[in-house]
């Protein structure tokens, strides 16, 4: 508003000046020099007010701009405050311990799943290609827990008469 009002006022100075001018040059016509050089002075005081307006506003120019600028740096300012507010709650919600876990959980998840990549590509080594036979054999071993088979030789056993009608007598057994 100042700055407005300053304006206004060299606007209202620039139009003194010329009328004075003018009025100045009607005066020497006219032969009245010692008024028209006291109309001059007075003019030359008003340039020098109109110059003093123009830092004036110059100054208010510069301090508006100021103002805008801090403003500016204000909202900057909130915005990070509302930042590390908003930072410092998260931080309240996870601990550094439960973010590593987070993380060892999911290089452990991407370490297992590239290792099954691996094995669907077909991208094993002869060695690993050996040991998975190997841990193969372990367990088919483990899985297969035969009865233990007796040292002693089996009684032989006799056989009994049967009731059936067409069983082969023993004598042609041993035969055959």
């Amino acid at each position: 508003q100042q700055r407005d009002k300053l304006k206004q006022y060299q606007k209202r100075i620039n139009l003194n000046l010329e009328k004075e001018r003018a009025l100045a040059r009607q005066l020497l016509k006219e032969g009245k020099k010692e008024k028209a050089m006291l109309l001059l002075k007075k003019k030359r005081y008003q340039e020098q007010l109109l110059d003093r307006t123009e830092t004036q506003i110059s100054n208010l120019e510069r301090m508006v701009q100021d103002i805008e600028f801090t403003q500016i740096e204000m909202k900057v300012i909130e915005g990070l405050k509302i930042g590390n507010e908003c930072l410092n709650k998260m931080h309240q919600v996870m601990s550094i311990e439960e973010v590593e876990r987070i993380i060892g959980e999911t290089q452990d998840a991407v370490e297992y799943q590239r290792q099954i990549d691996e094995l669907l590509a077909g991208s094993l080594t002869e060695e690993d290609e050996d040991a998975i036979l190997e841990e193969l054999n372990t367990i088919t071993q483990e899985q297969l827990e035969l009865p233990e088979v007796p040292s002693e030789p089996l009684p032989e056993k006799v056989p009994e008469a049967s009731p059936i009608k067409n069983r082969p007598k023993p004598e042609l057994v041993a035969a055959s």
